[in-house]
């Protein structure tokens, strides 16, 4: 069966404004609204694009995190997603281990692509794709804007400084998607009831071999500083004696 795996994140939506806890430990998300992370959403877009061109028959959505994820695997679902995997756990997973899970689902679902977000809206990391491609030992192509499925190869296309650049790879490869890509579909209320139907397996870090202590220990978190208030000047003279004494000039 030609498979597209597609890993998709819970993080909290881009349009709440994202608050630090009192104890600065993290940031608050209890009665937040989360969603799926935009650009994993565009690589979702993707992967069933590809699959209504017939290039596909199954897009299988795969996410790690809390029991609650499973609200956006079934967004997953709802948007056209086959099958849904949920990798259970409280703990927060570093890229290296999402890429080490994501290696072993390789080997049982035997995808011929896998899609992920460029980055995700929380941490920003943006090193998962990379580090999948280097386990699996096959192509990698990052940030792409433009996705073409060929004869066992793809034709992908990424935004450089100097303009477009294009490269070939051989599938089975490893694709992160810029937000250019695609506009994602709206999920319909049909489509949601239908998502209900739609298989969901849970599973646990332990079934991996990865264990729940994390690999990384955040100390402190802190908010941005306070934008300071802007002045007025009467002229040039006054503007640098200004950033003179800022020490910007």
């Amino acid at each position: 069966m030609r498979r597209i795996m597609v890993g998709v994140k819970r993080v909290v939506d881009y349009n709440v404004r994202v608050r630090v806890k009192p104890d600065n430990t993290g940031v608050i998300t209890e009665g937040v609204k989360m969603s799926l992370n935009p650009f994993d959403e565009i690589a979702l877009e993707e992967a069933l694009r590809i699959k209504e061109k017939g290039l596909a028959d199954e897009v299988l959505a795969v996410s790690i995190g809390v029991a609650d994820t499973q609200q956006q695997l079934r967004t997953a679902l709802a948007m056209g997603a086959d099958r849904a995997i949920l990798v259970q756990t409280d703990a927060v997973v570093p890229p290296l281990s999402v890429a080490k899970i994501f290696r072993q689902l390789i080997d049982k679902e035997q995808p011929f692509l896998v899609l992920l977000g460029k980055q995700a809206i929380d941490d920003d990391n943006g090193q998962t794709a990379q580090m999948l491609a280097a386990l699996w030992d096959r192509p990698q192509a990052v940030s792409c804007s433009k996705i073409e499925i060929g004869d066992g190869k793809a034709t992908v296309t990424r935004e450089v400084d100097a303009g477009l650049e294009v490269n070939e790879v051989d599938l089975p490869a490893v694709m992160s998607v810029d937000l250019r890509l695609n506009e994602p579909r709206y999920v319909k209320l049909p489509d949601i009831m239908k998502a209900k139907k739609k298989p969901l397996d849970t599973m646990s870090l332990g079934d991996f071999g990865i264990g729940d202590a994390p690999a990384f220990k955040t100390v402190r978190v802190d908010p941005p500083p306070t934008r300071s208030k802007g002045i007025m000047v009467k002229d040039v003279a006054e503007l640098v004696d200004a950033l003179k004494k800022k020490g910007l000039v």
